[in-house]
């Protein structure tokens, strides 16, 4: 049984928020035709600039698990929207590149992150949004910290 406690905080209203938005922008990239997901898309838009970076590099970016990270890079390959190149300074390591039809899909599906954003911000004042923004940098922090603490 979840405590009251926790059921009345921040917590699951983030989870559940997280979790609608993701659903609502996989599913208007798909019902827009764009063969991509949320993350793909996200992956995409890191390599866009930071085109030539190392999986690991773009994990600690995306903030996603080097598994995950690689079944991603696996499936935006196979699209042929990114090209994986061994490192020329480290063989062993490969360097991620974004590629032209890669790029194409990034520029035509900006567009359904544009229409989420003012969807998601509608009836909500500049200064309400910026200082969101900054309630939400804090709780960052906040998980960052506890969970960097050995419990």
């Amino acid at each position: 049984m979840i405590p009251i406690d926790f059921q009345n905080s921040l917590a699951p209203y983030l989870g559940r928020t997280t979790k609608m938005l993701e659903h609502q922008i996989d599913d208007m990239l798909a019902k827009r035709g764009f063969n991509l997901t949320k993350m793909q898309f996200i992956l995409l838009h890191k390599l866009h600039g930071q085109d030539g970076a190392c999986q690991n590099d773009l994990a600690f970016s995306s903030n996603r698990n080097k598994s995950s990270l690689t079944r991603a890079i696996n499936v935006l390959e196979k699209k042929q929207y990114i090209a994986r190149i061994p490192s020329k300074k480290d063989k062993r390591m490969n360097q991620l590149f974004i590629t032209k039809k890669g790029q194409e899909v990034i520029d035509q599906s900006s567009s359904v992150f544009e229409e989420i954003s003012t969807r998601i911000q509608k009836g909500i004042t500049p200064e309400e949004i910026e200082h969101t923004i900054e309630i939400l940098k804090r709780i960052q922090v906040n998980v960052n910290d506890y969970f960097l603490v050995d419990i």
